[in-house]
């Protein structure tokens, strides 16, 4: 029997044996009653003097007796029915929490059993990434890395959030950064490539399709791994993307980004090993709250759209939190190669100050004719 069914019987007994109580408390109320009146009628014809008066008052106090009599034997099956009904629902409230505890075990089963299937597909899931990964480094050649000269060209930004578990703000981040650019000086010299719900392909992808300036990735993240999407269309734990794998996809292009900022948690330790593949890089040094990194990132963008550059983008982003009145403004923190300076690095230049391109070749070689 399920514990649903028992409980059913027990709700059964349970009432059964409070009607019983009642009618026997109601019975027992009129026994009193009825004894008392017999005892009244005793007594009033034992002080007459007149025997057809005693003889009727006698005759009332044996009816009323009578009543008494048979309210009391109803009173006690009553309270004979309560109490087996009470020891019915003893037992089976007994057998009703050894059923609940029963189901549950059987339902954490189930759920062991779930999670366990889900490692194995993430572990799954990821190992095949890794191979991904490390065959397209397998055809990487080792060049020196330099700070690329900005080019007269738009600045690209890929925007990659992750929330397989729908607890973070993403769009919001990213229509706070679109929002910002678009109001900023140097508008018209930035292109945003933004995916709310990011996998790792997207990241692939977006390296070798969009050849972004800036990786800008939001969501969750620890001191060795962060965490993309899966390609589904309900709430998930998400994949699994290993530190050293995110770092070997960023390497694995022929034009590498000149900055990668993780707007999640814990993700200092991976910038500072970033700077060795890519000439800047930002982290969060602990757990950083949502509306803090959302401040951060459409203030440092609109620096960085404005021709600031990277050390006071950054520095800007970390005082709109404190003047927002947030709490973690000290939790961005920024990472550059030995040999790259972050007040110099400007990635808006617009064309007034970008350097002239150089002249066209020509094969004429014969002298300018002289203006009349």
């Amino acid at each position: 029997m399920t514990a649903r069914e028992y409980r059913a019987k027990l709700e059964q007994a349970r009432k059964g044996q409070a009607d019983a109580e009642r009618r026997a408390a109601s019975l027992r109320r009129k026994e009193a009653t009825a004894r008392a009146a017999a005892a009244q009628q005793r007594s009033s014809a034992a002080r007459t003097d007149r025997a057809g008066i005693r003889d009727s008052r006698l005759r009332t106090a044996a009816r009323r007796e009578k009543e008494a009599n048979k309210a009391a034997r109803d009173a006690s099956s009553w309270e004979t029915r309560g109490a087996r009904l009470g020891r019915r629902a003893a037992v089976l409230d007994v057998l009703h929490a050894e059923a609940e505890a029963e189901e549950r075990e059987a339902v954490e089963t189930v759920l062991r059993r779930e999670r366990r299937e889900a490692m194995l597909r993430i572990a799954s899931e990821q190992a095949r990434l890794d191979a991904r990964l490390t065959l397209t480094e397998g055809y990487m050649n080792d060049v020196l890395r330099h700070l690329r000269a900005p080019k007269p060209e738009p600045l690209r930004i890929l925007m990659l959030g992750a929330a397989a578990g729908g607890d973070l703000r993403i769009p919001r981040e990213q229509a706070r950064i679109r929002a910002a650019v678009e109001r900023a000086l140097h508008r018209d010299l930035v292109e945003l490539d933004a995916h709310p719900a990011a996998t790792a392909d997207h990241l692939l992808d977006g390296l070798t399709r969009f050849k972004p300036h800036v990786v800008h990735f939001s969501g969750h993240s620890a001191q060795d791994l962060v965490v993309f999407e899966k390609d589904v269309d309900h709430f998930h734990s998400g994949a699994v993307v290993t530190a050293g794998a995110f770092a070997r996809a960023i390497a694995a292009v022929d034009d590498q980004p000149l900055l990668v900022l993780l707007n999640s948690c814990d993700s200092a330790p991976q910038a500072a090993r970033l700077v060795d593949t890519v000439p800047l890089a930002i982290g969060m040094s602990a757990s950083i709250g949502d509306i803090d990194a959302i401040t951060y990132a459409a203030r440092f963008y609109a620096a960085v759209a404005d021709g600031q550059s990277i050390r006071s983008a950054h520095a800007q982003g970390r005082v709109a939190i404190e003047m927002a009145g947030l709490l973690d403004h000290d939790l961005p923190t920024l990472f550059h190669a030995d040999d790259v300076d972050p007040s110099a690095a400007m990635l808006v230049v617009p064309p007034t100050t970008a350097p002239p391109p150089p002249p066209a070749p020509t094969d004429d070689v014969s002298e300018p004719m002289a203006s009349p």
